[in-house]
């Protein structure tokens, strides 16, 4: 069983996956560390982009990466065998039905994932189970509804809702950010901290502008495009102003906030 993805399994996706995790990577993954030995699951891997700064942060750790897409596996497999990683396993598989048995883990990191699942709190809750009792569980996710621009055009706006709005028509949440202490919570984790982590982006910081605005941000809006005109959202020329007023968010005079929040909690006894 798998649940949709909104972004696509394209190159460019894959480019801008990469570009996201490079520029986030301190931001998200600061005080995420594993000891030497632990066994870390990373559920929904994806193509590899989160796995890079997980090894890189804990080299000695062992890790398990699960996720739908063999092909996005690949890839991932493929990043690791180019960079001499030898402490991962990849496993295809369901994140409704993991192919583990229960507490097998010492750690659980699910980044980005939870936003495209039709039933994000059962699947968490499963993935919880695969962690011993006191094992850490840390969730990230990001809220759309966080995310204030300026120069604020209507069309951007209504570019960005539909961005909002062709993940919920396949099931998913943009918004999940806010609910990630609630989720996590009717999940079954215990110790529950959220922290928000937020972006800002304007000309005093041109590495963020870039990786985050221009190669993360709009790419990813533009990745519904079709959707939304085929949908009838917005016509083809409103689209295009709209891209248009998001990228001059990026120019000199622009500047950009999102927020991201990541959550830690302890997995409970059995």
């Amino acid at each position: 069983m798998s649940d949709p993805y909104v972004h696509g399994y394209t190159p460019r996706e894959a480019q801008r996956l990469g570009d996201q995790a490079g520029t986030l990577a301190e931001l998200l993954h600061q005080g995420t560390n594993y000891p030497a030995g632990a066994k870390v699951l990373e559920a929904g891997c994806g193509i590899g982009a989160q796995t890079r700064f997980l090894v890189e942060g804990s080299p000695q750790a062992r890790f398990t990466c699960l996720d739908i897409s063999p092909e996005s596996l690949a890839q991932a497999e493929a990043q690791a065998n180019r960079r001499g990683w030898d402490n991962i396993t990849f496993v295809q598989g369901d994140l409704y039905q993991p192919p583990f048995a229960p507490a097998g883990f010492d750690h659980l990191f699910v980044c980005f994932v939870l936003e495209h699942l039709t039933r994000p709190v059962e699947a968490l809750a499963g993935l919880a189970r695969l962690v011993k009792p006191g094992g850490s569980i840390t969730v990230i996710e990001g809220d759309h509804g966080s995310c204030y621009f300026h120069p604020d055009g209507e069309l951007a706006r209504r570019a960005w809702q539909c961005l909002i709005d062709c993940q919920a028509a396949l099931g998913g949440d943009s918004l999940i950010g806010r609910r990630v202490y609630p989720l996590m919570v009717q999940a079954g984790v215990e110790e529950v901290r959220v922290s928000p982590r937020a972006v800002y982006c304007d000309d005093s910081r041109p590495a963020w502008v870039e990786g985050f605005v221009r190669r993360t941000i709009i790419p990813m809006v533009e990745g519904v495009r079709e959707q939304a005109l085929e949908t009838g959202m917005m016509r083809p020329e409103e689209w295009d102003q709209g891209i248009d007023q998001l990228h001059r968010t990026a120019a000199p005079e622009g500047s950009f906030l999102y927020t991201f929040f990541k959550g830690v909690g302890r997995a409970a006894p059995v």
